[in-house]
């Protein structure tokens, strides 16, 4: 998952609580309960621990507002020799506060960190090995369906930040960003520089063909595409044999309305002159 910060994928899982459980079942293949509801909790599990010690998302799991399961996620970018004396702490820690049965899913997007997670953690209790289920880049399920990213907006986000890069990476992106579209403002934008943040060049260029007159919801979106279209009318002009001033190409360049660059993409498809894009530049 490419760029990726920690705290965004932590805000994944925050803003849907039940992710967490959904991919262990789903893709780890972990047992759960049957539960009515997942519900955030305090990520300070031993009150006397220093933040330090804090897990990052930790989710209570109900039936009839009864907890039956508590669920600690933590994601993992790089290899911490600290999280094999914290993990079990967290474990019985969120055991011992809510008195119900524990699991624990770490996050690790990079493979040489997910194999170094996934090692079985020896406390030197007899019996007690704590043995964490991992979520690498390849067990993120792939999400192309519309339908499956407007039930589980989360999912398909993090869908694109894991397979972004590949080649379904434009499929992804273009059964998200509608999903995305209906969300509150600041989910939308998020969500949105998220996932064109996690595509290549090729795949964007895919997606720009697959979603022609999509309209975008972010600023990260906007510029992404205005730039590509400016990029695509110098192109066409140097084609052309049209000479573009250092002045207007700079002024093309930094154009973010999208839809004003498409203007002068138009009329440079028929100008003889860059003077002429230029008189519609305002």
């Amino acid at each position: 998952m490419p760029s990726m910060a920690h705290d965004a994928l932590v805000d994944l899982f925050k803003n849907r609580p039940s992710l967490g459980a959904e991919l262990l079942s789903e893709a780890l293949g972990v047992a759960l309960p049957s539960y009515t509801e997942a519900r955030l909790v305090s990520i300070d599990l031993t009150k006397v621990r220093p933040a330090e010690y804090r897990a990052d998302v930790v989710v209570l799991l109900l039936d009839d507002d009864i907890p039956i399961w508590v669920l600690i996620v933590e994601v993992q970018l790089s290899i911490d020799p600290r999280k094999r004396y914290s993990w079990p702490d967290y474990s019985t820690g969120a055991r011992a506060t809510y008195c119900c049965p524990v699991g624990l899913l770490v996050v690790a997007p990079d493979p040489d960190v997910a194999a170094w997670c996934v090692e079985p953690i020896e406390t030197g209790i007899p019996g007690f090995v704590l043995r964490p289920p991992v979520l690498g880049r390849t067990a993120v399920p792939v999400v192309t369906d519309p339908t499956e990213a407007a039930r589980r907006p989360e999912l398909a986000v993090l869908s694109a930040m894991a397979h972004g890069e590949g080649h379904l990476g434009a499929a992804i992106a273009a059964a998200v960003l509608p999903a995305v579209a209906g969300l509150d403002d600041d989910r939308a934008r998020f969500y949105g520089d998220l996932v064109l943040n996690s595509l290549n060049e090729a795949a964007r260029r895919a997606l720009e063909a697959m979603m022609k007159g999509y309209e975008y919801q972010s600023e990260f979106a906007k510029k992404y595409v205005a730039e590509g279209e400016a990029k695509a009318m110098l192109t066409m002009l140097r084609a052309r044999g049209i000479a573009v001033s250092d002045a207007a190409r700079e002024r093309i360049l930094a154009e973010k309305d999208p839809k004003q660059v498409e203007r002068w993409l138009e009329k440079a498809a028929t100008a003889a002159s860059i003077a002429e894009v230029i008189d519609e530049l305002s």
